[in-house]
């Protein structure tokens, strides 16, 4: 997978560098560069924003530089997607591996300030690739939306004003490349370097080859709907709090049947709209049976909660 992301600070996204992510980089599974629209400008101050039209507080990002830093990546990751291409073709001469660099900054490539504006032309050998917008007025990233774009090839974040990049650039940028705003969730931080941050994360650990125990994506919070059973690790007992029984017992049967008895009695009482969007028809009776000891009872096929008031999904009934 290739990711890159434009942002006027990119010393923010030095943590990538880190951890698994920096490890997938350097083990060349994970393409990550980090793109500077300011090295687009035209002007001695180098200027990406300014005050919006129609009065109003706050900058705007200008449309220009960051059409103009979209264009260099989206060109970059055409060449790259062509010479992969070229590279597995049979009658082609096998290519020497290279090392990836971690989290590079890629510098205005071809395109020199004050040019002429081309149009993005995406490689004829890989599908369009998907610009993520971080924004509070975008969708909720979720762990479905994790998996939908971690089965993507290209991927490109704009880490603007989290409410102020010019909507020219947005609208532009459909025309070339499959636009996606994204919000982390119902409140505003000051730009999107935070947001993408988390983002990347969430997408480069499904990644095949990043996560060394693919075993543990299976497990984890929201992952068929419901969230993590707690877990535990040595010593049994600390500081007079002993590890539940059952998990010293070695019998796995009634482990697995523990733990997910965990998740269910879990994201009822801390997530009970997770629990609404589950298709009851999918629960077997010891699934239902932890749920009716939580309030969620099943009426005529749809979810109702103790009270006698009928469950929507999405707006649960605290009753």
């Amino acid at each position: 997978m290739r990711i890159d992301v434009l942002s006027i600070f990119p010393e923010y996204l030095q943590p990538l560098n880190l951890s698994l992510i920096g490890k997938a980089v350097t083990d060349g599974v994970l393409h990550l560069a980090v793109t500077d629209p300011r090295d687009f400008t035209t002007d001695r101050h180098r200027t990406v924003d300014d005050t919006p039209y129609g009065g109003g507080a706050g900058m705007v990002m200008k449309p220009e530089p960051w059409t103009l830093a979209l264009e260099s990546v989206v060109r970059a990751g055409g060449d790259a997607a062509a010479s992969s291409c070229a590279r597995t073709a049979p009658e082609a001469p096998e290519a020497p591996e290279t090392a990836v660099p971690a989290v590079v900054t890629n510098p205005a490539q071809t395109t020199e300030p004050g040019a002429a504006t081309s149009s993005l032309t995406v490689g004829k050998h890989s599908a369009a690739p998907v610009l993520v917008v971080p924004s509070p007025a975008g969708e909720v990233f979720t762990q479905r939306i994790a998996y939908e774009l971690a089965a993507e090839e290209h991927l490109i974040f704009a880490c603007g004003r989290y409410e102020g990049i010019d909507e020219r650039f947005i609208d532009n940028a459909r025309t070339e490349v499959r636009v996606r705003p994204l919000s982390l969730g119902d409140y505003v931080l000051n730009g999107g370097e935070v947001a993408v941050l988390a983002m990347v994360e969430a997408v480069t650990r499904l990644i095949p080859g990043v996560i060394g125990n693919p075993e543990s994506l299976a497990e984890e919070s929201h992952t068929g709907g419901l969230l993590e059973y707690p877990v535990y690790t040595k010593p049994a007992v600390w500081r007079e709090r002993a590890v539940p029984e059952i998990l010293l017992s070695g019998h796995h049967g009634r482990i697995e049947r523990w733990r997910r008895d965990q998740q269910l009695s879990r994201t009822a009482q801390r997530r009970p709209d997770m629990i609404l969007a589950l298709d009851p028809t999918q629960l077997d009776r010891a699934d239902l049976a932890v749920l009716a000891e939580t309030g969620f009872h099943v009426t005529g096929g749809s979810w109702r909660r103790d009270g006698g008031h009928a469950a929507t999904e999405g707006t649960p009934d605290m009753a």
